[in-house]
């Protein structure tokens, strides 16, 4: 029987438009568990001590604001995505 390994997408975002678009889509969902879902998955593919880092905040801080139980505040959420290099913009509803 043949060995699967387990499927990580952060392996496969190595560029800033492919994580952007990510993250976009997963705003337009309107699911918080999908955001967090992208923004750990983007975290990790740019490395989760650099993102912390750049965010002014500690690792710890980070896989707490972005694991399973995590409920980031806005403040924290705006430095993750600044950190990033991700924008978070408004438009109007469909």
């Amino acid at each position: 029987m043949p060995k699967t390994t387990k499927f990580d997408p952060a392996k496969f975002l190595s560029n800033q438009t492919d994580q952007t678009e990510l993250v976009a889509d997963t705003f337009a969902s309107g699911d918080p568990q999908y955001i967090k879902w992208a923004l750990n998955t983007v975290a990790r593919a740019q490395s989760m001590t650099e993102t912390a880092k750049a965010a002014g905040i500690s690792q710890q801080a980070l896989y707490k604001a972005l694991g399973e139980n995590g409920d980031p505040k806005l403040s924290t959420l705006t430095k993750i995505t600044k950190a990033m290099g991700i924008d978070i913009r408004a438009a109007q509803s469909a």
